[in-house]
């Protein structure tokens, strides 16, 4: 049995060859304090998240795509393979590839590995997130031509100009979801003196988010904690209030693709202006980024389908190259 695991920040998502991606779920534990138990993990701890007693608090095992706590990843990892495929029990022991993002260190790439080993693995395979997002996506990497990826997942962003199968130029940042929903917190504290929770700057983001200036301003209803009054209160906030609370963020994502830029190879700078900027990670669906990067830069991007996939359906190709790979040797 062959496996490829996107471990990222915000979610995790299992692709078991032959089967595709068959779970997706938050990289998210609840854990008993006093205890130190686990009480739920995935989708389950998030529906905790602000709703749990002092004693229970929702964590995440993962900061800024790596590895935060080790025991707790390593025991969410031996989860999600189990609920992803139940006959994992017993059966000879799989194939593991899992992505990590491009500017992870070696201590940091190990401690993944070694997670990997702990639950059973016979092979582990550590793959960098934009290359494996350059083959979800659908680009064919073995060419000796430049292509440009943005990934922008829930604790990194990071780009990578790809040729030949390598990362030539790349870099990564600590923008993304998360950020994206701090900066969100803090403006509707700062602005409307509301205390909101990650939930509901979620919802806010995937709603109402822009990084672009829309031809007509949308709006939402935001629920949470007057600061002013300490009660329960709402205000409407509007599309464009959330441009101005991310300006920030997108600037450092502008910012970290031109300075990948500053260090390509003037031959595959030239790809890249033809072919354009290919954008993977569910951050990267926030509204308008695409356009923001094209005026920013001058190039095309472009969101890929099945964005949020990309990354896990390309660890999975990967894991069934290095499969057929095995079988010739």
């Amino acid at each position: 049995m062959d496996i490829g695991i996107d471990l990222g920040t915000a979610s995790v998502l299992v692709y078991i060859r032959g089967r595709g991606v068959v779970l997706q779920e938050p990289s998210m534990v609840a854990i008993d304090k006093k205890t130190k138990e686990i009480m739920a993990v995935g989708i389950d701890a998030r529906r905790m998240l602000g709703r749990t007693p002092q004693n229970i608090v929702a964590v995440r095992p993962l900061r800024d795509g790596v590895i935060a706590d080790y025991d707790i990843t390593q025991q969410i990892l031996k989860y999600f393979i189990k609920k992803a495929n139940r006959r994992f029990v017993g059966m000879r022991k799989p194939r593991i590839s899992i992505c990590v993002p491009a500017g992870v260190t070696s201590v940091q790439r190990r401690a993944v590995e070694d997670a990997a080993r702990s639950i059973g693995a016979r092979e582990v395979h550590i793959i960098e997130e934009t290359v494996a997002a350059a083959i979800g996506a659908g680009i064919d990497i073995s060419k000796p031509r430049g292509s440009m990826i943005l990934d922008i997942g829930g604790g990194t962003a990071d780009v990578a100009v790809i040729s030949l199968g390598h990362c030539v130029v790349s870099a990564s940042a600590k923008v993304g979801g998360d950020a994206f929903d701090e900066a969100l917190i803090r403006y509707v504290r700062k602005k409307h003196n509301l205390l909101i929770g990650e939930r509901t700057a979620e919802d806010i983001k995937m709603a109402i988010g822009s990084a672009f200036k829309r031809s007509v301003d949308i709006t939402m209803e935001v629920k949470g904690r007057s600061l002013l009054t300490g009660l329960p209160e709402s205000i409407i906030m509007a599309s464009e209030e959330t441009r101005e609370a991310l300006r920030e963020n997108v600037a450092m994502i502008t910012d970290l693709i031109r300075g990948v830029f500053e260090k390509t190879p003037p031959e595959l700078a030239g790809d890249i202006i033809e072919r354009g900027i290919v954008m993977t990670g569910g951050s990267s669906l926030l509204w308008g980024l695409d356009k923001q990067i094209k005026l920013i830069t001058g190039i095309n991007a472009a969101v890929a389908e099945d964005a949020v996939s990309c990354v896990a359906l390309g660890t999975g190709k990967y894991v069934e190259y290095m499969a057929e790979k095995m079988k010739k040797v």
